[in-house]
């Protein structure tokens, strides 16, 4: 468990008291990136790859790779970006050669060899071939939308999927579809639903693979809005299945893991 460090929000002088998410190394051991004590936060106004990454070694088998960058949200709605400790060298006879800057996740392969997606994600005992068809309910709100992804889980056969959170922001005054995403989870299966209008960006999809690859978990994305194009290319090869929800309630797959994970279940 990574030690909380206080940081105040340079727009309200809000204090908070806060800890970044750890990630398992390859070798199992939790790795999260050390905080800066004592050093601004940044707000963010901006992406870029090199904002979005920071180098961080694993005390327990001394590997380098790159982690999410830690970021913490204010209730006066400033995204702030929480400054990292830089790496320490390691010993000469620890040394490792942190993984190649294009990829930042630990068991990724290396750039020239082109990555490989698992053919399919193994679904629960609940799961049966030759079901009825899926029948759509039209989506009014972003409640419909969850509503609608709870139920085509099970269709799938992840009979015993809830919601871990409730979204905000749900019928208020920004319209019925300004709600943020909302957590699914079953055994062995996290889900993200994303009600938005706005295309899911790259950063949603890696960090559901990661907190996937924490659990672990199957993990699936249903977004009524679609997905930029850098998070599909990266949701192909990290091998998480992507559904867009049209207004009339089908979950449509919209990659190849999606739609592995569709036929694998008798769909």
């Amino acid at each position: 468990m990574a030690d909380a460090v206080p940081v105040c929000c340079p727009s309200c002088r809000y204090e908070h008291l806060f800890a970044p998410p750890g990630y398992p190394c390859a070798c199992g051991a939790p790795v999260a990136p050390p905080l800066l004590p004592g050093a601004r936060p940044e707000p963010v106004v901006s992406r870029t790859w090199d904002e979005e990454w920071v180098l961080v070694r694993c005390h327990g088998c001394g590997r380098q790779d790159y982690w999410p960058q830690p970021e913490l949200g204010c209730p006066c709605g400033a995204l702030l970006r929480i400054p990292v400790r830089p790496v320490e060298p390691a010993p000469p006879d620890e040394a490792v050669p942190p993984a190649p800057r294009e990829v930042p996740r630990a068991t990724a392969p290396e750039p020239d060899v082109p990555p490989v997606p698992p053919s399919h994600i193994p679904l629960p005992r609940t799961a049966r071939a030759g079901r009825p068809s899926f029948r759509p309910v039209a989506i009014h709100t972003a409640r419909d939308a969850v509503a609608v992804t709870e139920r085509y889980l099970r269709w799938l056969g992840f009979s015993e999927v809830r919601r871990q959170s409730q979204a905000a922001g749900v019928g208020g005054p920004g319209g019925p579809f300004d709600g943020e995403a909302v957590g699914l989870r079953g055994p062995g299966l996290i889900a993200r639903v994303d009600p938005a209008p706005d295309p899911v960006d790259l950063r949603a999809v890696e960090c559901l693979w990661l907190n996937g690859l924490t659990a672990p978990a199957a993990t699936a994305c249903f977004a009524l809005g679609g997905y930029a194009d850098d998070a599909r290319d990266r949701a192909d090869e990290l091998g998480v299945p992507l559904f867009v929800l049209d207004r009339a309630g089908g979950p449509r797959p919209v990659n190849g893991p999606a739609a592995d994970l569709v036929s694998a279940s008798g769909g």
